[in-house]
């Protein structure tokens, strides 16, 4: 369960401040594929990476698994990212000197652990044939399927997707929907999804509207 608690971030100073996460309360149930809508600039980012330790709240609570993160310190935010938490950006964020599969593996590797279930995640993404090219030789749906499996490979409960599909084609971003439903309907993943796609918001459990700041809708 993610339980976010009078959750504060604020940017700039004086007259120039922007509250981009402004008291937000909200709770994600273990289990949930849930979908954060918004306009540009209205905090949906900001709340992502405050969830996921990637930036520090001002204010508020975070609270994760029974686990108050807001208050560890970079080394520790470090290990409980890269154990608990996967994440997905728009930009695929691939290691270009990298293969597929050493992209893949980067996380288990820094975690030093057994990377037990490869071989099921890339094959139940359609990379088998293609883990050895670089991202180079990939499709923008292939380096999304590796960044995903990227983001699986030490099992986390939970993943934290920014606009997943918002740097590909209808069809490639479809695909890359249709896994994420897969994994959170069949894995229990817990899947927090931001998009400015309404219909990859209607394939959500749920939809959260945010707007300067604030939630609006839950």
């Amino acid at each position: 369960m993610i339980k976010l608690e009078n959750l504060c971030k604020t940017y700039g100073k004086d007259e120039s401040a922007v509250a981009a996460v402004n008291n937000v309360n909200l709770t994600v149930n273990d289990g949930e594929l849930v979908a954060i809508i918004g306009k540009s600039g209205s905090g949906k980012t900001t709340l992502l990476n405050l969830i996921g330790l990637l930036d520090k709240a001002d204010e508020g609570k975070i609270i994760c698994n029974d686990n108050e993160i807001t208050s560890f310190d970079d080394n520790k935010a470090s290990d409980f990212r890269l154990n608990h938490i996967g994440f997905v950006f728009q930009f695929f964020d691939l290691l270009p000197e990298l293969t597929a599969a050493e992209n893949i593996l980067l996380p288990s590797r820094l975690a030093k652990k057994k990377a037990e279930n490869y071989k099921e995640i890339t094959e139940s993404l359609g990379l088998s044939e293609r883990l050895n090219h670089y991202p180079s030789q990939l499709s923008g749906g292939q380096q999304q399927r590796v960044a995903i499996a990227r983001a699986m490979i030490n099992d986390p409960e939970i993943l934290l997707c920014d606009e997943p599909t918002g740097n590909l084609d209808e069809k490639s971003g479809n695909e890359v929907m249709d896994l994420l439903v897969k994994m959170n309907r069949k894995q229990h993943k817990t899947i927090v999804i931001i998009t400015h796609n309404p219909e990859i918001a209607e394939r959500c459990s749920r939809t959260v509207e945010i707007s300067d700041g604030k939630i609006i809708s839950a």
